[in-house]
């Protein structure tokens, strides 16, 4: 590795040449400030809250993708340096929407952070101001440009991650605004709701729609009974609103803190039961499909944003989708039939709540093709940010809690229906009951760690049996795009493959706690932290089979039958279908 000296600050330094200024900066323990900046998704120097003074330069330099060169010599906070800093903030805050106190991102916004770090007091500028843009016609995803600072994180995000670029530049100079072409609703400008937009996003300028009031008022409508499902990805990130250690896994204190804000009359169940139902489903899908000759490879559906990249984008994919709705509605679908009719409780009147890692879910459970007799399986879902906030909004020492368990029976899982929340969570856990059923025994060999990681697309051959399978792990929308249609035509004779929408799984959803981007350019991978916390409780688990779960096992013989029985398909299973643009429908309306 070749190594360059240079100083910084007048302290002798020596990095690899490949380094940027800020690297090295950060290697020696000076932190120079960012906001546009996101380590390998936006690295333009856009912003220029980094620049910093080389000595024999003509002006200051971005330090986010100035490379290091033998003998430089820089200043990172000279007075040059801060009083361009601080010309830059306050020039943007001149232009936004200083509305802290009531913004959902007031304890963790950058720009109100770095505005602090500079003492700028957002006074010194006046003048015309940008037009606002509020849509939150979206039932997922809110636009608020009072509050963009036009760093292009969204946009890169969208592009980057989500791999379909609805969000862009338009317009120019002083009207430059971040939007859809045409300023269409993000519902049907082919957004796919995975949120990295929003979990980029160092303002509040995008954030998801907010369910918190609609579910107080339902815990005070005395007509209804409120029942809460948690996802498996929420108890590994939860904490980390309450300054606990990312990874920190605190299934007790949820559950602890819904009960308090429910009331008496409400039920705290776990998502994960449901995980373990879309198992028994998914998997007898996945056998009667090679058994029986049908649509292989038989690719999963858990993932709204997923689904809706595939319905959009790649409308071809829609025959090897498997037709299981996914765990959020399941378990609507399972609580408003058999656990209110096993109850003696009118299923109208049961308010169903998921708290998930996800926006895209506040859109899936508006799917008409997803309700039961016109009843919808879920009423609202907030996300793992909104339940912070409603622990907050109740009062409630969220460390204090103590550790409390599910209801039941409706909070009992496996290992297997707690590890969905990771990329290639529901791949192992389908395999763990189709290698019993395609083998006719219970193996002991239930880890499958080739299906495991963060690498963009994973493959593994495996021996079950007589039988030689062949599955694929592909997560993040653009890594969907290009990959999913190229595992279909490949000679190789894939079975099974898992696509999340969001990169990572779960574990990364646009609805999880922001992350500081100090954090993130530091080279800390999120997904990895927050999946460990989610095998670790697989591993405590002493059920680890989806079809060992006594309580499924109950569902099935007092009330489903069997799986993929004419009663399951009527109420976990649903069909999906090609969705056409919005450039498409405007280009047909001309």
């Amino acid at each position: 590795m070749e190594l360059v000296n240079l100083t910084m600050n007048g302290i002798a330094l020596q990095v690899p040449s490949h380094y940027t200024i800020l690297e090295a900066a950060r290697e020696a323990g000076i932190k120079i400030p960012t906001l546009c900046f996101l380590k390998d998704l936006n690295e333009t120097g856009a912003c220029r809250v980094c620049v910093v003074e080389v000595e024999g330069a003509r002006s200051l330099v971005t330090a986010c993708n100035m490379k290091v060169s033998e003998g430089m010599k820089v200043h990172t906070h000279s007075s040059k340096v801060l009083d361009s800093r601080r010309m830059t903030v306050e020039l943007l805050l001149a232009n936004h929407n200083v509305e802290c106190t009531t913004c959902v991102r007031n304890h963790n916004c950058e720009l109100k952070q770095l505005s602090n770090d500079l003492g700028c007091t957002g006074r010194h500028f006046k003048g015309e101001r940008r037009e606002t843009i509020y849509r939150d016609d979206s039932y997922s995803i809110v636009r608020d440009t009072s509050k963009c600072i036009l760093c292009g994180r969204c946009v890169a995000a969208c592009r980057e991650k989500a791999g379909v670029e609805v969000l862009a530049f338009n317009q120019r100079g002083f009207k430059t605004y971040i939007g859809p072409a045409f300023e269409a609703c993000m519902d049907d400008a082919g957004c796919i709701h995975c949120g990295q937009c929003i979990a980029a996003c160092p303002t509040a300028a995008l954030q998801e729609h907010s369910n918190i009031n609609q579910v107080v008022e339902a815990i005070n409508d005395p007509n209804k009974m409120v029942v809460f499902q948690v996802a498996p990805a929420v108890r590994a990130a939860l904490g980390e609103e309450f300054n606990l250690p990312i990874g920190t896994c605190v299934t007790g204190k949820i559950a602890a803190a819904l009960r308090r804000i429910g009331g008496p009359s409400s039920k705290v169940f776990d998502t994960n039961f449901s995980a373990d139902l879309t198992i028994m489903e998914e998997a007898y899908e996945l056998v009667n499909r090679i058994q029986q000759g049908g649509v292989l490879p038989m690719i999963t559906s858990c993932s709204p944003g997923w689904i809706r990249l595939a319905e959009q984008y790649m409308p071809d994919v829609l025959p090897h989708l498997s037709t299981c709705k996914s765990p959020q509605q399941m378990f609507g679908a399972i609580l408003k039939s058999y656990w209110a009719e096993k109850n003696n409780i009118d299923k109208s009147s049961i308010y169903c709540v998921s708290v998930m890692p996800c926006v895209a879910k506040k859109t899936e459970l508006k799917r008409e093709e997803l309700a039961v007799n016109g009843i919808a399986d879920v009423d609202a879902s907030i996300t793992t940010r909104e339940l912070a906030r409603m622990i907050r909004m109740y009062g409630l020492d969220f460390n204090a809690l103590p550790d409390e368990t599910f209801d039941q029976p409706l909070g009992e899982y496996s290992g297997a229906g707690t590890i969905f929340g990771a990329t290639g969570g529901v791949m192992e856990a389908a395999l763990r009951t189709a290698a019993d059923v395609l083998s006719g025994q219970s193996l002991e060999q239930i880890e499958y760690e080739a299906v495991r990681g963060v690498e963009g697309v994973k493959e593994a051959t495996l021996t079950v049996g007589d039988l030689t399978l062949n599955v694929a792990v592909i997560h993040g929308g653009k890594q969907a795009l290009e990959t999913v249609n190229q595992l279909l035509t490949s000679d190789k004779p894939y079975h099974f493959i898992e696509v999340m929408g969001c990169s990572g799984g779960c574990v990364a959803g646009g609805g999880q706690p922001h992350i500081p981007a100090h954090l993130f350019n530091k080279g800390l991978d999120i997904r990895e932290e927050r999946a460990k916390a989610l095998y670790e409780d697989d591993k405590a688990q002493v059920i680890r089979k989806s079809h060992e779960n006594p309580v499924i096992q109950n569902v099935y013989a007092e009330y489903l039958g069997t799986p993929n029985s004419h009663l399951a398909h009527e109420l976990l299973h649903t069909h999906y279908e090609k969705k056409d643009l919005y450039i498409k429908k405007l280009n047909e309306t001309n």
